[in-house]
């Protein structure tokens, strides 16, 4: 092979491997997930839905995020509500520009990609997880791993995300697969959450 044969093959290959390298990024958006920074500062007592989209929104609007965002968490009983059906259809990125689920189906299967690295706050911030002290990964949802709500009976939202003392709220773990529902609470208020590794902190979605 002549050193003109050798040239053409470099850039060839050097061309080949920068198309790879291209197809092989994964795609990227503006900011449409992130969880809260803090949580309302009385446990799950959030104001309801209203109060939980409130804080979503307000943590949106001081981060530059021109998007309407809602909470994701369920609400159980005659009026029940599925986090699932509360936040769009996606694709969903974090402040970061990574994806972490192209749809609602994907974003409940295996394939979602919300982490440890990627459950961003909506300036940016990581949130500390497993082996940090304190563990805040736990995230409220009220939740089943499908982002439907629980059948009314066992309580799994402190009543609708309006309590502090009774009840028990539904968790997941940002720094897990199971993103939206791992484990129960201790109970409402906010050394409950605190307790059991969290601190009243939840996932907000941009419509």
């Amino acid at each position: 092979m002549n050193k003109k044969t050798l040239i053409l093959a470099s850039f060839a290959l050097t061309g080949l491997i920068g198309a790879t390298s291209t197809l092989a990024q994964p795609p990227s958006g503006s900011p449409s997930f992130f969880i809260t920074a803090t949580g309302s500062g009385n446990g799950a007592d959030l104001g309801g839905l209203a109060g939980a989209d409130a804080i979503c929104q307000s943590q949106a609007d001081a981060a530059g995020l021109d998007r309407t965002f809602r909470a994701y968490l369920s609400t159980q009983g005659p009026n029940a509500v599925d986090a699932r059906d509360r936040i769009g259809e996606g694709p969903w990125f974090n402040v970061a520009g990574y994806r972490v689920a192209v749809d609602v189906d994907t974003l409940h299967s295996i394939d979602h990609r919300v982490s440890s690295g990627s459950g961003l706050t909506a300036t940016g911030n990581r949130i500390p997880g497993t082996g940090f002290s304190p563990n805040r990964h736990d995230v409220l949802t009220g939740s089943q791993a499908d982002g439907t709500a629980y059948p009314a009976g066992e309580d799994m939202t402190c009543t609708n995300w309006t309590s502090s003392d009774e009840g028990q709220a539904r968790v997941g773990h940002h720094d897990w697969p199971n993103f939206n529902s791992a484990h129960n609470s201790q109970g409402c208020s906010q050394q409950a959450l605190i307790n059991t590794g969290g601190d009243g902190l939840f996932y907000c979605f941009a419509l």
